[in-house]
């Protein structure tokens, strides 16, 4: 009984305090930002310790669902086709694939808008290579980002990362008789490996930044009414203050509204830190999609 207690306690208190503290603390960060499918884990010999024992199980059962729950695998949503899809996808920098193998990952999510990160490619004419296998999109470029579209374009603005050699990309379209602002953001990345070197200041460091880079979208976001559209690699698990405040400024979550399971973008670490928030734009499907040439998996929304 007393496991399972304390499997159901431990698993509400790490998920408490890395939604409502996140990375105000250094401890708070790891539970914030290390995959939840570990939460899943000890479950199986919780459940299996309180059936032998008869005592417990549904407490146990009560941690495992919670786990379960925390960690995306009973998120399921209605979902039916939109008229305008989004990809985000990063690239990195074209170092574990093709441009034939992105592009046609690209070509097969047919978005009218993809929004990618890390196109600062390590090989020369990896981007033109890339670009000219996906025909029919308008092209614009920052630093370290791009978007295509087929929209048209009304207007594009860059504005410098803080902390950061890279730049946001602001590009306004038009779609359905109405201006939609679309940001194409890579955020910096939490460097948990630096908290478990004990090195503290570094941590602080990119906690500081990160929060002034999620304070200039904000400025982005209220600069003008209107529908929209914030995409792109966040470096940001679906918990925690930052994801709340990016959320409450863009809008809605893609994968929370209109996603099913645990939407990992980052397999290898069972995470999903790539994202697509969107005001005044309707989600009715959102869908992790195969990846190639990439780390990263590509982030498919609709609207409808």
């Amino acid at each position: 009984m007393r496991l399972a207690w304390a499997y159901l306690l431990t698993v509400a208190l790490a998920w408490l305090l890395g939604e409502f503290v996140g990375e105000r603390t250094v401890p708070t960060l790891l539970l914030a930002y290390l995959p939840a499918v570990g939460w899943v884990l000890p479950a199986p010999f919780v459940l299996a310790w309180t059936v032998w024992r008869r005592r417990g199980v549904g407490v146990a059962g009560a941690g495992t669902l919670l786990a379960l729950a925390g960690a995306g695998f009973l998120h399921w949503r209605p979902q039916e086709g939109g008229t305008l899809r989004v990809v985000t996808y990063n690239v990195a920098r074209g170092t574990l694939g093709t441009p034939g193998q992105i592009a046609g990952a690209l070509r097969a999510a047919d978005a009218d808008v993809i929004l990618l990160q890390e196109t600062n490619f390590v090989r020369p004419g990896f981007g033109p290579e890339l670009l000219a296998a996906l025909p029919g999109y308008r092209v614009t470029a920052a630093r370290e980002v791009t978007t295509l579209t087929r929209l048209p374009v009304l207007a594009t603005r860059t504005h410098p990362v803080p902390g950061s050699g890279r730049a946001f990309l602001e590009t306004e379209v038009r779609w359905r008789g109405q201006n939609v602002r679309v940001v194409n953001a890579h955020l910096s990345t939490v460097l948990v490996s630096s908290a478990l070197r004990g090195d503290l200041a570094t941590v602080r460091r990119t906690r500081d930044v990160r929060a002034a880079q999620v304070a200039l979208l904000t400025e982005i976001a209220a600069r003008q009414p209107g529908p929209l559209l914030l995409g792109g690699d966040l470096n940001t698990p679906p918990r925690g203050p930052i994801y709340r405040q990016l959320r409450g400024t863009f809008g809605p979550d893609a994968h929370g509204v209109a996603g099913r399971g645990p939407g990992w973008t980052f397999p290898s670490l069972f995470l999903r830190i790539d994202h697509l928030m969107a005001r005044g734009l309707t989600p009715t499907r959102a869908r992790v999609l195969p990846g190639a040439g990439s780390d990263h998996r590509p982030l498919l929304a609709e609207y409808p």
